[in-house]
């Protein structure tokens, strides 16, 4: 792997060697790929990933024999294994990667490389969540284990901002679906790219297509990842695999490999990113005694169903809020076959509960507010996963509260500037605040740290 210019500039992208199935030794580059690991949460969701295909990348990102120590050297085995029969192929040369997805309406394109580490203080890449010291452990044994990188993190980076690292501001940020022209840079490098034959082209069960292009031209390497070192970015996803690499980074006094980790980059100025809520089933809160302890902290009135006009209500009462100049947060109970409205908050009591010590913006999101008044104030629940449960999908929120019971929260998402301007203010969001998509398939492209 080359290394890019000096440590202090903005996004230091590098080539890697891939490391990549061959066609031939599976049953379809579908079969072999997964969601990111840790959506991968369902134990039938990880049954039917490995019995897709026996070389399915599960079984590297959340092998499932024996305890932590066990699993992990069972995923390093298992990864050597594949790549001495040939399953797992490193590519001929150092490259990046141009990745696509495309969903119905929904184009995302970016730059696959192996990104320089830089310290926070830097503000190159932008955090906006808290980890979890537990999870970040098992992630980091994982990646000693096998020294590799098997997924990588969604980041986006702004490409109308010209100062980023300075203060610089960007321009508007244009509607889902269209695509501007390209200035010179990494824009136009991918651009180029999609032009001639993907290296890799399949279609995952959920309908998604992917493709990939490898980029080894060093004239063509050097215009994006000139263009890159003017940027910085936000973690759109992998919060915990950042961690991981600025820890194992950490541990090791020489620069090598483990300078860099595996990132996906998008120019979300060209292809904005899909932003959705996280919703929270409250495991041992029935309905009843939800809006029971509500009391006066909100205003509670059931809605009429099916899910996607009680949503619709959701959105309803926030945009009517805001125009009131009420407190916007409103939330959606579901269970027991039945959904409840929470709206207009008394605003006494935010004031009350929510810290003071951080912004506005941060003080107003509903992620905040849930947490801070109704979780911690009201219901008394503490945020263990005995107690609260974090779901990606509202219809899998409300399925899941109606089999097992308990109370599912449904929320509406934050707006990707909102998120980016706190991250710049080096504020986290609450736990769990935003889910970034579309989030790249694992499995088309690797970085082992044995390959350089």
């Amino acid at each position: 792997m080359s290394t890019p210019g000096p440590v202090g500039q903005g996004l230091q992208l590098a080539p890697f060697r891939g490391l990549r199935y061959a066609s031939e030794r599976v049953s379809s580059l579908a079969a072999v790929t997964s969601p990111p690991y840790d959506v991968v949460v369902r134990p039938d969701g990880l049954r039917h990933l490995e019995t897709a295909d026996p070389y399915n990348i599960v079984r590297l990102i959340l092998p499932q024999t024996g305890e932590p120590t066990a699993r992990h050297q069972q995923a390093a085995q298992t990864l050597r294994r594949w790549q001495a029969e040939g399953v797992l192929t490193p590519d001929p040369e150092p490259a990046l990667y141009v990745y696509e997805q495309r969903d119905q309406g929904l184009l995302q394109r970016g730059l696959i490389g192996a990104l320089r580490l830089s310290p926070p203080r830097e503000g190159v890449v932008l955090p906006h969540e808290n980890v979890m010291p537990h999870v970040v452990e098992d992630r980091a044994a994982l990646m000693r284990a096998t020294a590799a990188n098997l997924e990588p993190l969604l980041l986006s980076y702004d490409g109308h901002e010209t100062d980023a690292l300075n203060g610089g501001g960007g321009g508007a940020w244009p509607a889902s679906g269209h695509v501007p022209e390209a200035a010179p840079g990494a824009s136009a490098v991918i651009d180029r790219a999609v032009r001639r034959p993907p290296l890799l082209a399949t279609t995952t069960e959920d309908g998604v297509a992917h493709r990939l292009w490898r980029i080894a031209d060093p004239a063509e390497i050097a215009e994006a990842t000139s263009d890159l070192r003017q940027r910085q970015a936000l973690i759109a996803d992998g919060h915990h695999r950042w961690a991981t690499y600025l820890r194992l980074r950490d541990e090791r006094r020489d620069p090598g490999p483990w300078d860099f980790g595996l990132v996906l980059l998008v120019d979300s100025a060209r292809y904005p990113l899909r932003v959705r809520a996280i919703h929270r089933l409250l495991r041992r809160l029935s309905p009843a005694d939800a809006l029971a302890a509500v009391g006066d902290a909100f205003r509670a009135r059931p809605v009429d169903g099916p899910l996607t006009a009680a949503l619709d209500a959701l959105a309803t009462a926030q945009d009517e809020a805001a125009r009131a100049g009420a407190p916007r947060n409103a939330f959606l109970l579901a269970g027991g076959g039945r959904f409840h409205l929470l709206d207009r908050p008394d605003p006494a009591l935010l004031d009350a509960a929510v810290p003071r010590d951080r912004p506005e913006a941060w003080r107003t999101l509903d992620a905040t507010v849930l947490h801070a008044l109704l979780l911690d104030h009201v219901w008394r629940i503490s945020d263990a996963p005995e107690h609260i449960g974090y779901i990606h999908d509202a219809t899998a929120a409300v399925e899941q509260t109606e089999r097992h019971g308990g109370t599912a929260v449904l929320m509406r998402p934050v707006e990707e500037g909102v998120v980016r301007d706190l991250a710049r203010q080096g504020v986290a969001m609450p736990h769990k605040s935003t889910s970034f998509g579309p989030k790249p398939a694992t499995g088309l492209v690797l970085r082992s740290l044995e390959l350089g």
